[in-house]
């Protein structure tokens, strides 16, 4: 059992939490799953982007899959190896770009033919042939939030098939362009298996009709997305998924690379946030804590539910309160409408499942320093990242002030 009101005492709050040891039978969970098979298990940065988490997942094995080359510089900082990493994104500058490629990571996921044309001419440049993937959008609606879909056309990421086939044939006949990858990913928390089964297909068949051209593609992506538990949702079990993703590449002598994120650290990590006083206005109430929309965005952005416990405190007799922060939006909220007891100045509250897309997404709105991170391994407790102060938030501003 996790001991929050001792961990609050000693790190303040908010604060996150990840327990390392759940990480790591996740990530064996799905590397297991797919043992028939050469396979990469390429961890999602953006999902939870802290250099501890990373080097945790390195040193299981994990590659990674980065969306900036800010997390390219992660990974390698990790101690992630080089031909284990990959740069996805629609949105790569020229200096991302030649930074990637200088690096000679495994490969770049193009998600244009306009971003190919780039990296080609980069590539020339330094007299380089650029090993590249192509993600393709096989239109296949993945029965999830609106926001994190990405497998239909309505979407901004990845080409159709034709585009996708144009561009492995401006590729072959390139000097400087090395194709060696195909990748899709149709969203994130996908929680039926249909949708994934039916795009994997139609990329394999991608994948033999670049064969008959002699395109020899020696890694099958499939992205991300695999969901998890946050509230009732009967998610889709490793084994399961990794079988039904195999049963598509039928005589491909392939590799496959799966990105997962949220279904590592997700129910991995905890939000601790403590109860500054509560308040009625016209009989609604509030329950006002320390932490906010900043720390944690989620609930505000897509109106996600995150399970919230009460710390050391129980009692039968609970009403409905909506559970804020202290940012001045009325979108700050963890929780409305959600049952609890009488709460007091200090008492504690738990966000769970907060592990990803939570600190990574956090912000400095209002001038509010981020929290710090801690990390639980093998029942010890170990500060993964500090607490910003004041001073941290305004250093890249006051020497530059006028005065």
């Amino acid at each position: 059992m996790i001991n929050y009101k001792e961990l609050a005492q000693k790190y303040s709050t908010p604060l996150y939490v990840y327990d390392f040891d759940y990480m790591s039978a996740q990530y064996e969970k799905l590397k297991e799953a797919f043992r028939a098979r050469k396979s990469i298990m390429a961890f999602a940065v953006k999902s939870n982007s802290n250099l501890s988490v990373v080097k945790h997942f390195a040193d299981l094995g994990s590659g990674a899959d980065c969306v900036s080359i800010g997390e390219v510089r992660r990974a390698f900082l990790a101690g992630i190896p080089k031909y284990k990493i990959i740069f996805s994104g629609v949105g790569k500058s020229d200096d991302e770009l030649r930074e990637a490629i200088e690096k000679d990571i495994l490969y770049i996921n193009l998600e244009s033919y306009a971003e190919l044309e780039r990296v080609e001419a980069i590539a020339k440049e330094l007299n380089i042939a650029a090993r590249i993937s192509v993600r393709v959008n096989p239109n296949i609606d993945p029965k999830t939030h609106p926001y994190i879909s990405t497998g239909l056309h309505g979407n901004k990421f990845g080409v159709d098939i034709n585009t996708a086939k144009r561009m492995y044939i401006k590729a072959k006949n390139s000097e400087n362009l090395d194709p060696i990858g195909i990748h899709f990913h149709i969203g994130s928390q996908l929680t039926e298996l249909d949708p994934i089964v039916e795009a994997s297909e139609i990329v394999a068949d991608l994948v033999r009709s670049l064969q008959t051209l002699e395109i020899e593609i020696k890694f099958f992506d499939i992205g991300g997305g695999l969901g998890i538990t946050y509230n009732d949702e009967v998610t889709i079990e490793p084994y399961e998924y990794a079988q039904a993703i195999l049963s598509t590449l039928t005589a491909l002598d392939i590799t496959v690379i799966c990105e997962p994120g949220r279904f590592l650290t997700a129910n991995a990590g905890y939000f601790i946030t403590k109860v500054l006083y509560e308040k009625e206005n016209n009989e609604k109430r509030f329950v006002i804590v320390d932490g906010a929309m900043n720390d944690l965005l989620r609930p505000s952005l897509y109106d996600a539910y995150h399970k919230i416990s009460v710390v050391d405190k129980e009692s039968s007799d609970v009403t409905k309160a909506d559970i804020v922060g202290p940012v001045c939006e009325s979108g700050d909220f963890f929780a409305k409408d959600y049952l609890l007891p009488k709460m007091e100045h200090n008492d504690l509250l738990v966000v769970e499942s907060a592990g990803a897309y939570g600190f990574t997404m956090a912000s400095n709105y209002n001038t509010r320093g981020r929290s710090a991170e801690v990390a639980l391994v093998g029942g010890e407790d170990r500060l993964i990242r500090r607490r910003e102060s004041f001073e941290d938030l305004i250093a890249n501003e006051l020497d530059l002030m006028e005065k």
